[in-house]
């Protein structure tokens, strides 16, 4: 992968199986969570623009739920840690030698 001489590096100078599969949980988490963050910003704004716009009759204007957001947000976050969990397990198990020597 684009990151296997990271990981041999990393791991040559010292970094265990639990220091590479935390980093890699953690980045993912990490990810998965400031991109929902930016996405309910997203939406809060489009809504406040939608809300300002009259609609059909009969229609309400749009309303953010924030208990259905922060549930939208965790499981996109849970998503993106279970995602993140194969190739951190897989990058722990590299070989310092075996990483350092891939083109």
């Amino acid at each position: 992968t684009e990151r296997t001489k990271e990981i041999g590096l990393r791991k040559a100078l010292g970094a265990t199986n639990r220091n590479i599969l935390f980093h890699f949980f953690l980045e993912g988490l990490l990810l998965t969570l400031g991109s929902g963050m930016l996405g309910l910003a997203f939406a809060s704004g489009l809504m406040g623009l939608a809300s300002g716009v009259e609609g059909p009759q009969g229609f309400d204007p749009p309303k953010l739920v924030p208990m259905s957001a922060m549930l939208a947000i965790g499981c996109l976050t849970l998503a993106g840690v279970i995602a993140g969990l194969y190739p951190a397990r897989k990058a722990a198990m590299l070989q310092p030698v075996e990483a350092l020597r891939q083109e």
